[in-house]
């Protein structure tokens, strides 16, 4: 269950941290207060979407985190252990940050994290029911979803392998109708990769080729210009006449050596001297070597040349680098067989289709028969629901069409609905009445929950467009939800609040010239006030007061 949330920063949030119990705890306050602020906080750490525009005014980053305590679940052990994180002490932690510039991070259990990670172990841990979501239940792709997660990990499992055996089929149909081209187009491309493949070939290219001519290119094309360098170097090094560098050094070399036999501190100065000496005559020989290397060949120069306008000739058509051209080479060969034994192919192909089909439309049917079972359980559970909701004169179904296989099956569930009798069943979403629609919600998550409820289930006005008896029962299956799973509810409404096991009231405050958000746990009395706000009285009201004591000791 959800321990505690910690929200800095967020929206009008300066800091805020909340602390939930087991059973059901309630949120209240007056509209606006920031209750749904608080909410989507929490959809955040689960991996929701977040805004930067989100962060408060003149703070640099929101921080939200997130403690649940997970104890028992060896399941969710175990996939944290697979994506590389572990629990402490049954607690796992949840952080998520944005910045201002909207750079977003998460983490679990204190280790870095990506938001698809948060996201897939909020599955695990929160059943997050917001505003908006009776949309969701209108939309009738959303039934299927529902119906197969009633199902359990059996379902899920086959849904799996249906999704793996279409998508299998659809890859090699697609590859069959690459396959069927025309046969003039065939021709066409046999004929454009056999040139293509010779061209490349009869080049005989080398990797780092290009580089050994190009280097060489140069040096015979300035074949002319390196000897006179050489030349001028070497008569500068061993010149005639004492003009030369070796005949000046010589001559310092000796001079400085009569000098140090006067005085020993000219020594390092007539070694170093002759160290030089020693290095410009073994530069003077390589300068020789390399003037007896230069090379005038114009002819060798021409055959370099049309060498390098062959590659790039080939580069313009095939790759920027030798290396690219080549792997195009090895690409268009394997294209060409793939031609050249396309009705080899094609048989294999058609033969592969085949066992595809046969064997999505097994999976297809087996999926299907199991969702016909568990289309009239579900009903059976769901109407049971209602029936607590005082709507046990309803009629619901959860109707299976079939169609054309898909990655989820060949099935289309629709539920519909009759909340009176003598009316015909109908489309959820032709249901007028918002009590009706949250009781219906209401309904089915309590159905679900009866399968493998998560942890923490979370309720933002559930209460929508409901009063009276309506949300005396609502409040009262809240109650009796939260006997299976942590309930976290905000509510406008009395009948509901007055049921909580933790009660959480949320104002507005302004401090100074900002708005921030507080929150106060309410003792027993405060909860009686509470509660006479709620009913539309104020404390001074005996009545409404001695109303709402009585609404709290009989929940």
């Amino acid at each position: 269950m959800l321990q505690t949330l910690t929200i800095r920063n967020y929206a009008i949030i300066d800091h805020l941290d909340l602390e939930f119990g087991p059973g059901l705890n309630v949120l209240t306050g007056e509209t606006g207060a920031g209750k749904s602020i608080i909410l989507d906080a929490l959809n955040a750490i689960l991996g929701g979407r977040i805004e930067s525009a989100m962060v408060r005014g003149g703070a640099p980053r929101a921080l939200i985190d997130a403690v649940f305590d997970v104890g028992g679940s060896s399941d969710l052990a175990a996939f944290l252990g697979k994506m590389g994180f572990a629990l402490e002490d049954d607690l796992l932690l949840l952080s998520r940050e944005i910045t201002a510039a909207g750079k977003s991070s998460a983490r679990i259990g204190g280790r870095p994290a990506t938001i698809a990670q948060l996201k897939a172990v909020g599955d695990w841990l929160v059943d997050l029911h917001g505003q908006h979501e009776h949309q969701s239940l209108l939309s009738v792709p959303r039934h299927l979803d529902i119906l197969d997660e009633w199902g359990g990990k059996e379902v899920i499992a086959l849904r799996g392998q249906v999704a793996e055996a279409y998508h299998h089929r659809v890859r090699l149909e697609r590859e069959r109708a690459e396959l069927e081209t025309s046969a003039r187009e065939r021709a066409h491309l046999i004929d454009l990769y056999q040139f293509q493949i010779h061209e490349i070939a009869e080049a005989g290219l080398t990797p780092g080729e290009e580089e050994e001519i190009v280097g060489e290119a140069r040096r015979l094309a300035n074949a002319q210009r390196l000897a006179e360098i050489a030349a001028t170097v070497a008569s500068a090094l061993s010149g005639e006449e004492r003009t030369g560098a070796l005949e000046a050094l010589g001559a310092a070399a000796r001079c400085l050596e009569e000098g140090a036999a006067l005085d020993d501190r000219l020594t390092p100065l007539t070694e170093t001297l002759n160290a030089a000496r020693y290095e410009l005559e073994e530069a003077a020989r390589d300068l020789a070597r390399y003037q007896d290397e230069i090379e005038f060949n114009p002819e060798r120069l021409q055959h370099l040349e049309e060498r390098l306008e062959l590659i790039r000739n080939l580069k313009r058509k095939y790759g920027d680098t030798i290396e690219e051209i080549l792997e195009y080479h090895r690409q268009t060969a394997d294209r060409l067989d793939a031609l050249m034994n396309s009705e080899v192919r094609g048989q294999e192909l058609d033969a592969a289709i085949a066992a595809a089909v046969e064997r999505l439309n097994a999976l297809c049917d087996q999926l299907s028969e199991r969702r016909r079972l568990l289309a009239a359980d579900f009903a059976a559970t769901v109407l049971s629901e209602l029936g607590d909701l005082a709507m046990e004169k309803t009629r619901f179904e959860a109707q299976i069409e079939i169609g054309e296989p898909t990655a989820k099956g060949r099935d289309r569930v629709e539920f519909v609905i009759a909340a009176n009798p003598g009316e015909p069943l109908r489309p959820l979403a032709r249901i007028a009445s918002g009590g009706e629609i949250s009781r219906v919600m209401l309904a089915i998550k309590s159905a679900m929950a009866r399968q493998e409820p998560l942890p923490t289930m979370v309720f933002d006005e559930i209460d929508v467009g409901v009063g009276g008896r309506t949300a005396t029962v609502i409040g009262q299956k809240l109650s009796a939800l939260a006997r299976a799973a942590q309930v976290i509810c905000i509510t406008h409404l009395p009948q509901i609040a007055s049921r909580g096991d933790t009660h959480l009231y949320i104002e507005k405050q302004v401090i100074g010239d900002r708005t921030t958000v507080a929150l106060i746990p309410l003792s027993a009395q405060e909860r009686v006030q509470e509660i006479a706000r709620m009913l539309g009285g104020d404390q001074s009201n005996e009545t409404v007061m001695k109303l709402a004591e009585e609404m709290l000791q009989t929940r």
